[in-house]
C-alpha cells in the first residue's frame, strides 16, 4: 500500500459537482493498493497514521497525533500512486491492484482506520472521477509505502 498523507486545515471530495465528503482539521489520505497488499499492511499503515505526530503542541513543535487534536480523516483511493514512469513519458499502472482485490482492501483499510481513530473516516468513492480540494496545513506531506517499512 502506498499513501500520501497531507495535514490539512480542511479538505473535501466531490463527484459530479456535488460534495461527497468533507473534513476540517486532520488528514487527507490518498491510498493506492496493489495485488500483493495484505491485512498486515493495513494494520501497520493504520497504526502509523493514527500515531503520526505532526500536529503542533503548545510550544509549536510537531509532537501531537491526530488523536491528540481530535482531527478527522478523509481517504481517497488513488491508483496512480502505483505509476511506473521508467519507460517513456506515459505512466504505466500495471502495478496498481485489480478491482477484485483492491476494493476489499480499501474498504478494510477505511474500517480499521475508523476503529483506531474512534470515529468514522470519510471517503471518496472507489473508482469514481473525483475532484479533491484541500488546504495543506504547514505544508506537511508524508509518503508511506508498506513495502518500505525499514
Amino acid at each position: 500500500m502506498r499513501t500520501v498523507i497531507q495535514r490539512v486545515s480542511h479538505a473535501s471530495v466531490s463527484i459530479g459537482g456535488s460534495v461527497k465528503a468533507s473534513i476540517k482539521q486532520g488528514y487527507l489520505v490518498l491510498l493506492g493498493c496493489c495485488n500483493e497488499d495484505t491485512e498486515e499492511d493495513i494494520a501497520w499503515l493504520c497504526k502509523k497514521i493514527v500515531n503520526l505526530r505532526v500536529f503542533d503542541d503548545e510550544e509549536g513543535v510537531m509532537n501531537k497525533s491526530i488523536m491528540d487534536v481530535n482531527g478527522e480523516i478523509l481517504v481517497v483511493s488513488q491508483f496512480t500512486l502505483w505509476a511506473s514512469y521508467k519507460k517513456g513519458n506515459r505512466p504505466s499502472y500495471l502495478r496498481a491492484g485489480s478491482h477484485e482485490i483492491t476494493v476489499p482492501l480499501y474498504e478494510r483499510f477505511v474500517n480499521v482506520l475508523s476503529e483506531q481513530l474512534g470515529k468514522p473516516v470519510k471517503t471518496g468513492e472507489f473508482g469514481a472521477e473525483m475532484q479533491v480540494e484541500l488546504l495543506n496545513d504547514g505544508p506537511v506531506t508524508i509518503c508511506m509505502d508498506t513495502k518500505n517499512k525499514e
